[in-house]
């Protein structure tokens, strides 16, 4: 920070209090013209800096057994979002998961607040506090002992306008790159439409099980199973058009069940449950073994793996799997179900072509999602380098400018 700015603790310039929740809380909610916002960390995550208003209310008897907020207050949430501030544009209750900050002395502008609250140098504070206990939340001694720096109003409102400036430009950037990631996935994706959803009338439509080898893998049982350690996958592993081996555990498998839960490479795996119907081809030429949570498929023609592949995708998107899952709570894609599952199949030298034509296709949406992470990463650590300026006295107009224009261009 800079040595000219005097420093406090935010205990000397606002007053901190928790929220309190009524109990139990179905009895408290109404729907009643007198009825008062009731403000739930749902209605923060849509509405960013500001909070509007409420999707739910409680009754006015409620307000003794929770605690009133103002407009221009602010509250932090204690733990889904740790730290994040939001300033209040209406007013109404908050439960024991917020925080809120009143009363804000005169010599803090609000917008400078905010910003801070955001910055590195505020969730370091937080973060050191909050080290060494059990559930990582915000308490009101922990927030009232962060340090804030306090150079004078007009230096405030000069940070702030040059924060609010490149982050206009950074903000338009990544609405700019996420159209353009939007964009290559609706080409794709309709594409994947023109094909399967106005199908030719000259293919066949055939069950999954007369054209494909499918069953489900090993169930994991620890007291039962016996073998060797092997690596096997779960539908956690399994994304779309991608496995994820960075987490990959192992089961015991003995030697005669090897054959019946390995994974070769060209196989189709798909998830049976978590998310049903997730599919993605194993292109690994080292042996995996499978649990029950999935499905393995094998085609009779290998072409036709990738074939299905695509097409679980594509019936996912147009939500005509959702028909051959079974459970009113959570979905299950059954070995039956998937058995049952009726694919288009055209000869086998289209399959070939369209494969081809899909995975040329997907590979841009994947370069295009490659350059979006890497802009968008690089966008979120400009801010917070800006931050980290700003709050440090170290924040220069020309210099925020000239990195704000390198990174959005």
């Amino acid at each position: 920070m800079s040595f000219s700015w005097p420093v406090k603790k935010l205990d000397d310039l606002c007053n901190i209090a928790r929220g309190g929740s009524p109990r139990p809380i179905k009895q408290y909610l109404t729907e009643e013209p007198d009825g008062v916002n009731w403000i739930k960390i749902s209605d923060a995550t849509a509405s960013s800096k500001y909070i509007f208003e409420t999707k739910q209310k409680i009754k006015p008897e409620g307000i003794k057994r929770s605690r009133m907020v103002h407009e221009g207050d602010f509250i932090l949430s204690n733990s889904m979002s740790f730290g994040r501030p939001y300033i209040m544009r209406t007013s109404g209750c908050i439960h024991d998961g917020w925080l809120v900050l009143g009363e804000i002395s005169a010599d803090l502008n609000q917008d400078f607040l905010y910003l801070f609250l955001g910055s590195p140098n505020a969730y370091k504070q937080f973060d050191e506090r909050a080290a060494g206990s059990t559930v990582r939340n915000l308490n009101i001694d922990l927030v009232r002992s962060v340090t804030v720096p306090i150079p004078p109003l007009a230096e405030q409102k000069r940070i702030v306008a040059i924060l609010d400036e490149a982050f206009a430009g950074i903000d338009a950037a990544i609405a700019n790159t996420e159209k353009n990631l939007a964009n290559a996935r609706e080409l794709f994706e309709s594409y994947l439409n023109s094909v399967f959803g106005e199908r030719s009338n000259g293919w066949e439509v055939k069950a999954v099980r007369e054209f494909a080898n499918h069953c489900l893998g090993k169930m994991l049982d620890k007291q039962k199973n016996k073998g060797t350690l092997r690596p096997y996958l779960r539908n956690q592993n399994v994304q779309w058009f991608s496995v994820d081996t960075s987490d990959v555990l192992e089961m015991k498998i003995e030697e005669h069940e090897e054959p019946r839960y390995r994974v070769q490479k060209g196989d189709l795996l798909v998830c049976e449950g978590g998310y049903p119907g997730r599919a993605a081809i194993w292109t690994e030429s080292e042996p995996v073994f499978f649990q029950k949570a999935l499905h393995r498929v094998r085609c009779e023609e290998t072409i036709f793996n990738e074939w299905l592949l695509y097409f679980l995708y594509w019936a996912d998107l147009s939500g005509e799997l959702k028909q051959y899952f079974t459970g009113a709570g959570i979905q299950h894609f059954t070995g039956k179900s998937l058995g049952r599952l009726q694919v288009p199949l055209p000869p086998k030298v289209d399959a070939e072509y369209w494969v081809l034509k899909f995975g040329e296709l997907h590979e841009k949406v994947q370069g295009v999602e490659m350059l979006y992470q890497q802009k968008l990463n690089a966008l979120v650590e400009l801010k917070q380098s800006l931050l980290q300026k700003a709050f440090s006295g170290e924040l220069k107009i020309r210099s925020a400018e000239k990195e704000t224009e390198e990174a959005v261009a």
